[in-house]
């Protein structure tokens, strides 16, 4: 590991804490290809694992900041959390006895599938004050557990956080908002990232140096995009479809390398 990939590692993280802090989630998608093809990370598991790491680190860092702020629904987030933490476990066990090319040729068009999802506008009515009791349990349960399994899979399969893919599970399980998604879903990335890295950890597929550079940068990178929201705050739907847009191209680019 020289001093230009711990650099190029740093400039990932800034720009991964931008993208967070800027969307709103979505940012740890571009961890692996940037682990890759920008930083040179030339094995795609530990790149995998290396972006777990930072991606549990970064969203028990947001999380905190939105349990302050009463934004989560704890019961809804331990029941898919936990339906979660067994489908991470599963595919991230998956993940590393799949080839690596083959596994960023999938990633690929993973990306493109999201970047798609993320242009399509959000419908249905919401129902902020939605719980999970033992009256709504018999409604929500049958609806959490398999989408927080399915959640799981992927983000353990492909070793990234899941938000984009939570935020719509968590809202199309209970409808409630997406400010309380979003909260709702740091805890669920929070456990899937430690469950993903701690896989890859016993099998020394991360590189904690670059573990480090990635959350210094992301660290900078939320600092900058707090003063870039205020700014852009009323073109959060454009910033959205910006990076959508970017999620597709990227997801191209590895497909087509894949195929090459």
């Amino acid at each position: 590991m020289d001093a230009v990939q711990l650099m190029l590692a740093l400039a990932s993280g800034c720009i991964i804490g931008i993208v967070l802090g800027t969307v709103g989630g979505g940012g740890s998608i571009l961890a692996v290809p940037l682990l890759v093809y920008f930083v040179g990370v030339r094995s795609p598991h530990q790149a995998i694992g290396t972006a777990a790491v930072a991606v549990a680190v970064n969203a028990f860092v947001g999380l905190v900041g939105h349990a302050r702020a009463g934004a989560i629904k704890w019961p809804c987030a331990a029941v898919f959390a936990l339906s979660g933490v067994i489908g991470a476990t599963i595919g991230a066990e998956a993940g590393k006895a799949f080839d690596g090319q083959r596994l960023l040729l999938l990633f690929g068009m993973l990306m493109i599938g999201v970047g798609v999802a993320m242009l399509r506008e959000r419908r249905g009515a919401e129902v902020p004050n939605v719980r999970l009791t033992r009256a709504s349990a018999a409604v929500l349960l049958p609806r959490l557990i398999p989408i927080g399994l399915g959640v799981g899979l992927a983000a353990g399969f492909f070793g990234i956080g899941g938000g984009f893919l939570i935020v719509p599970g968590l809202i199309a399980a209970t409808r409630m908002p997406l400010r309380t998604a979003v909260g709702t879903s740091l805890v669920v990335v929070t456990a899937l990232g430690l469950t993903t890295a701690t896989s890859y950890a016993v099998s020394g597929l991360i590189d904690w140096a670059l573990v480090a550079s990635l959350i210094a940068g992301g660290v900078a990178g939320a600092a900058a995009a707090i003063a870039l929201g205020r700014k852009l705050g009323a073109r959060k739907n454009l910033l959205e479809r910006l990076f959508a847009t970017i999620v597709i191209l990227a997801g191209g680019y590895i497909v087509a390398r894949g195929l090459s």
